[in-house]
């Protein structure tokens, strides 16, 4: 049974969540969203085998028919029931020329179609491979036999002339899509037409006159809705925010500990990314100013290979190479669970249709509670305590008190004299 970690917490929202690690297997990870539960392993697809190492998923997470696409280091691409772990199809990258240790796939992309085309059991599938060999093809598996499956490359291009590829990201719209890497300054294509769009500048030289070309890890668009401004990670431990629509050099760069970042993800609200580095920080910034918003408390061991931000509720999930995948609280980032996997850890995604047992969300209401409690009482400790303005009344009662007593005074002094005369 695999280890877990239990913290102090209200206890996680039902969440179903999928892992990929380096001996190809996909595991399931859930929660019920009972209160104090920890999520567990609840099934496991595939067979440890390194040369089945998976390197890039994809996943459409729509409530009826969904997919998983999944790249491997032997070439192959299989795309998954994710309800299930059934096989759809299983293809070859047959694009490329050299072996696939040479040229493996390093970002993929299972492109989401509307309901009413889902009876024609077709899907569109965007590859990129580590020299640049970008390919875009259609994949039709509606008939029961593997025989009749077919598959139709639709658009080849090549992404970079030299360099090597490390990271692509498509944004929200399904209509453009970001490629970088060691040596191949990050640039946008459009593949409704397969035209690049926009390059941008190497940086500038240093005072001692050399030039450094920059290593792109790792990049994210910060809104579905525009694909006109994304982040950028590099090897020197720098996070660049570009805008295509003002200028090719960077707007916002900052620095983040002394590791190349390995991870981006976006928040919700367009203004927010998590950054994930080498060394195991985790942190989330703002991305409008550069402002370091909190690190997320737990360390590490080991290098951040993904984040996923649920689309629901305020989690996100990281893993790496120290074999954990982590849930954490976006508010008050504090680890919320933590499950040992056994492997490393390359990807996790999420499934955001699921519903737990707990249908009330008992889970979720008690940590809004929690939340609006703690905000509560910092309301209260921060706001100033005014002093009461003392009313009439009490003015004159204190008054009429005050003259009650010189009253009782002279009555004695007056009692003291005719005493004093009577002796």
């Amino acid at each position: 049974m695999p280890r877990t970690t239990k913290v102090d917490c209200p206890g996680c929202p039902p969440l179903r969540a999928l892992t990929f690690d380096v001996l190809g297997l996909v595991k399931v990870i859930q929660a019920q969203g009972k209160d104090s539960e920890i999520p567990k392993v609840v099934e496991r697809w595939g067979e440890p085998d390194y040369s089945k190492s998976v390197l890039a998923a994809s996943l459409v997470d729509r409530k009826f028919d969904p997919l998983l696409a999944v790249a491997r280091k032997n070439g192959l691409i299989e795309v998954l029931n994710p309800l299930n772990g059934n096989l759809h199809v299983a293809i070859s990258d047959n694009t490329d020329t050299s072996p696939p240790k040479d040229d493996a796939i390093i970002g993929m992309h299972l492109f989401a179609k509307d309901e009413l085309a889902l009876a024609s059991r077709r899907c569109t599938l965007l590859s990129c491979t580590k020299k640049g060999n970008a390919s875009m093809r259609s994949i039709d598996f509606s008939s029961s036999s593997s025989e009749d499956i077919s598959t139709n490359i639709v658009k080849t291009w090549k992404v970079c002339g030299s360099g090597d590829v490390l990271c692509s990201k498509v944004d929200g719209s399904e209509t453009h899509a970001l490629f970088g890497g060691k040596g191949v300054e990050v640039n946008t294509w459009n593949l409704e037409q397969c035209t690049k769009i926009w390059t941008a500048k190497a940086p500038k030289k240093n005072s001692l006159g050399i030039f450094t070309p920059t290593c792109f890890t790792s990049v994210t668009f910060l809104s579905k809705d525009d694909h006109r401004k994304f982040a950028a990670g590099t090897s020197s431990h720098q996070v660049r925010l570009y805008d295509i629509s003002a200028q090719k050099r960077p707007v916002i760069s900052f620095d983040f500990r002394e590791t190349p970042i390995k991870a981006l993800a976006e928040d919700v609200d367009g203004n927010t990314i998590f950054v994930g580095n080498a060394t195991g920080d985790l942190a989330s910034f703002d991305i409008r100013n550069g402002k370091l918003l909190g690190c997320f408390l737990g360390k590490c061991s080991g290098s951040i290979r993904s984040i996923a931000r649920h689309p629901e509720f305020p989690i996100i999930a990281s893993c790496g190479l120290d074999s954990y995948v982590r849930f954490w609280d976006i508010k008050t980032r504090q680890l919320l669970s933590a499950v040992f996997l056994k492997q490393h850890l390359n990807g996790v995604v999420f499934d955001s249709h699921f519903v737990g047992e707990d249908t009330t969300h008992s889970a979720v209401d008690s940590i809004q509670q929690d939340i609006e409690i703690s905000q509560t009482f910092s309301e209260e400790e921060h706001t100033p305590q005014k002093r009461k303005k003392a009313s009439k009344e009490d003015g004159e009662g204190k008054k009429r008190k005050g003259a009650s007593k010189e009253n009782k005074k002279c009555k004695k002094k007056s009692h003291g004299e005719t005493e004093s005369k009577q002796r």
